[in-house]
């Protein structure tokens, strides 16, 4: 017995076919939307390249790319079907690769959650690349002629400006690294000179940051020198006064806008299933009535449509027992090779 089956007049048949053709080219919308998504996450990625020491996996947005290639290609060739299917000479051609096409649908949603799922579980090794990323540019901040890093400094300044974040976890990461290069170093100022022979690797370390990590919102000017000493600035105590540069870590900020815009493409990757499974119940249902009219010259005639021939589990069945005709086949093969061996 057919599994959940309804009966359809030549009005309801029209009327299933138009909203699938729609439907399918709201699809097509779809995967030009993930499509670009794909290339602007590819593109966000190149640009913060040096914030992640150029480790950054291009796994997601490939996929994008090729899953919004495919969501056009195989919703196009539905809604081709669908404006073909009212014409008996038209439709004839399709029915061939209908199989065919709901075989390599339930295959590609398969790959649209696989895809989903990935762009929920990166995350956590977009967090750890940013991490380490972060690390090395603060580090290389300073070393604007060496070959290769000339534009770090740059690089850091705009993302520090663009999202308001300063250093790798917060701003004290800058206290820890020297970020001025020897050569805008006087050496022969003694307060220079003891401030680097002090340090044990000869850096010249201070409680400062740079001018990208100033607040422009705050009223007082920016402070970036002296922030631990509350006796070098008038009115200012570091303990119980805000500080008028970020404190939000550049981590922070950066795994928070990856975050978002890999669980919004996720989001829309599972609503892109939902609508692909609307889509190839839809089409089961059109082509199960016009194949099981009574009269087929008859256009006008009443029809029976369903999702499955038979019940979901004699399907199941059905499907395992053909598998294991395939298999056997290959392996009795095998086997017979083996003494030839």
């Amino acid at each position: 017995m057919p599994l959940m089956p309804v009966k359809f007049t030549l009005q309801k048949r029209v009327k299933l076919a138009q909203g699938l053709w729609m439907l399918y080219w709201a699809s097509v919308m779809l995967g030009i939307l993930i499509f670009s998504l794909g290339i602007f996450f590819k593109v966000e990625l190149r640009k913060r390249s040096e914030m992640m020491d150029n480790n950054e996996s291009h796994l997601v947005p490939n996929l994008l790319i090729l899953m919004g290639l495919l969501t056009c290609a195989i919703n196009a060739f539905g809604g081709k079907v669908c404006h073909d299917s009212l014409d008996p000479m038209k439709f004839s051609k399709w029915k061939p690769v209908l199989k065919q096409f709901f075989v390599s649908c339930l295959l590609f949603n398969a790959a649209l959650l696989l895809v989903a799922l990935l762009c929920f579980l990166m995350q956590f090794s977009v967090y750890l690349t940013l991490a380490e990323g972060l690390k090395y540019s603060i580090r290389f901040y300073k070393d604007t002629d060496t070959p290769g890093r000339c534009f770090m400094k740059r690089t850091l300044d705009m993302t520090q400006i663009e999202f308001r974040c300063c250093g790798n976890n917060n701003f004290r990461d800058w206290f820890e690294v020297q970020w001025i290069s020897n050569r805008y170093l006087d050496m022969s100022n003694e307060e220079v000179k003891d401030r680097v022979l002090s340090n044990v690797e000869g850096k010249f370390l201070m409680d400062s940051v740079p001018f990208s990590c100033c607040n422009p919102g705050s009223p007082r000017p920016c402070i970036q020198h002296h922030l631990t000493n509350s006796s070098a600035h008038y009115d200012y105590d570091l303990r119980s006064e805000e500080l008028n540069i970020w404190t939000r870590g550049c981590r922070e900020a950066l795994f928070s806008y990856f975050s978002s815009m890999m669980s919004s493409m996720g989001a829309l990757l599972i609503f892109t299933i939902i609508l692909e499974s609307a889509d190839m119940a839809g089409l089961k249902y059109l082509t199960t009535s016009l194949e099981s009219m009574s009269d087929p010259e008859n256009p006008e005639c009443e029809s029976e449509g369903w999702l499955l021939e038979k019940s979901v589990k004699e399907t199941v069945c059905e499907t395992l027992a053909k598998l294991k005709a395939v298999v056997k086949p290959n392996q009795v093969q095998e086997g017979g090779d083996e003494p030839a061996t």
